[in-house]
Parts: structure tokens; sequence; C-alpha cells
């Protein structure tokens, strides 16, 4: 049975908690904050106590949020936007806070990593966290604030802005574009075996059956590099084949159909400042590049 509140929150507490939800596991949360795992196992069973809730249980996967863990996480979130913004000096309505982005390896060193570095020059306030990951980072947990997904279904309780299409062609140097062309066999650059199962892997299995990929990386920026040493092929987004100056679009098909590319939210920040600044800028930055990823 949970016990009976028994003190106030302590804030340091509540860090340790937001840590330990948003990144799942002691060691995570523990590397995070500096501290070890015994101070992170501590913390959270007092602000259990000063709640009166459970608020994780440990399950094979890691740790999880209780219902109750969910409510006071988001309590907790606004908690930490607060404290940073106080930190910033006065409340003069200004962008002050951090703002957590995911986004694809690819599409962060691609595209995003140059646009975004300039918030912080344009908003002294804000500081800008991308965690450039294949793997989805969770918005519900707060690992996040802004995803940047394609083709994303469907989310309860989240906010979908539709920020174009990418659209995809086959690399390589002009010297092979030109052997292809002519009827050879390509040969490929292609996605590691650690990340066959994302789609742009599964199309050109499914398409090239039997084409060797001579060639393999986990992301599309390596491949493009790899493809410019003559190597192969590499099935790149146009707005990466078309800023390589060493490579050519070869004129083979098929090749995948655009796909699009979605903003999340939480609907709870839609009139968060910090986090609406950051959604405007990136609007604008894919609207003013939209031919870089179009057809």
């Amino acid at each position: 049975m949970a016990e009976k509140k028994r003190t106030e929150a302590d804030w340091e507490d509540i860090r340790v908690f937001l840590a330990l939800a948003r990144h799942g596991s002691l060691s995570a949360a523990a590397r995070t904050l500096s501290v070890n795992h015994a101070t992170i196992s501590r913390r959270i069973r007092s602000l259990e106590a000063s709640l009166g809730d459970k608020l994780v249980e440990r399950r094979p996967e890691g740790y999880v949020l209780t219902p109750a863990g969910t409510r006071t996480l988001s309590a907790a979130r606004e908690m930490e936007k607060a404290v940073q913004t106080l930190g910033r000096g006065e409340l003069d309505g200004a962008p002050k806070g951090l703002v957590r982005i995911n986004a694809s390896p690819a599409l962060s060193q691609g595209f995003l990593i140059s646009r975004l570095a300039k918030l912080p020059l344009l908003y002294p306030g804000i500081d800008i966290d991308l965690a450039t990951d294949l793997r989805s980072i969770s918005l519900d947990r707060h690992e996040a604030d802004i995803a940047i997904r394609l083709d994303p279904p469907p989310v309860a309780d989240l906010i979908a802005k539709r920020l174009g299409s990418m659209a995809y062609g086959f690399y390589g140097v002009p010297a092979i574009c030109q052997r292809v062309e002519d009827g050879e066999a390509p040969v490929f650059v292609g996605f590691d075996e650690t990340n066959a199962d994302i789609p742009d892997a599964r199309w050109l299995t499914r398409e090239y059956p039997h084409a060797r990929v001579a060639f393999r990386a986990n992301n599309q920026i390596a491949q493009a590099s790899a493809a410019r040493s003559g190597v192969g092929l590499a099935l790149l987004p146009h707005y990466i084949g078309r800023k390589e100056p060493d490579l050519r679009l070869c004129q083979i098909t098929p090749v995948p159909p655009p796909r699009e590319i979605w903003l999340l939210i939480r609907e709870q920040d839609r009139n968060d400042l910090p986090v609406r600044t950051v959604v405007e800028h990136l609007m604008r930055a894919f609207a003013d590049e939209e031919r870089l990823f179009a057809a």
C-alpha cells in the first residue's frame, strides 16, 4: 500500500526522476547526472515517499512509469521548464529553456544541425539538445520535446505538422553511373545488418534482391561518403545526394516513392514558447529548402 505523503517533494529528487523516466535505466540516468546507481535509487525512493505513490516499476526491458509516474512526469517537466526559465534571469517574454529534438542521423547531419545551431544565436535564452538516433526517442516519456519522423502513423495526444516530401535517387561517381546506365548490373552501398529492417533498406532488398551490396553503413551520410570512392551506388534522399559535388544522379529505375516528413510535438506543449519558437524555425527552414528535398 502506498505511503501517505510525508514531506514536500525535493527538487533534486525530481531531477533524478526525470532522468530515469527519460532514459529507462539506472545506468543511463546515473551517467546523465554524473552520480552512482545508489543515488538514483535513493532519490526515487525519497520522491515516492514524499508523494505517497509508486512512480516506477522495474521490468526486464528497464524501468517504466506507473500511472502515477506518468502524471508526475508531466508536472515534473513543467517544473523543469520553470527552473530553466528562472535560471536565465528576468521573465522578459523572450523564449528561454532547453528544447530537445530527435531526428535520424542522416537528417540531422545532412540538414538540421546547421539550421538548429543558429537558434541559440537568434534567441540567446534557448538551448538545443539534438538526439541523432535511428532509435525513436519517446515524446511521451519526455525524452524529447520535438520529433521529426518519416510517414508517422496517427498518434493520440500528439500534434503532427507536415514539413514536406522527401524524394530519393541513386547517386554515384560519374563513371559508375555511366556503366550502370549502359546496362551493367549495379553494385550498391546500403545499410548495415543492424538496420536492415528500416524502410529504405527493405525497399532495396525487395526491388534488387540479387544485387551485390559491396559496402554497408548505418546512415546515409556515411553511405554517400562511401559512394564517392566508386565502390557502388547509394540510394540517397535528394537533400543529401544533391549536395555531393563528386556524385551525380543516376538515371535508373525503379526508385522508392517519396516519403512525407512530419514534425511531432505533445498537445500540452502547443503554447510552450521555446518549443513553439523552435517549431516555427524548423517549418521555415523546410519551406525555404523545399526544392532540395523534392523529386
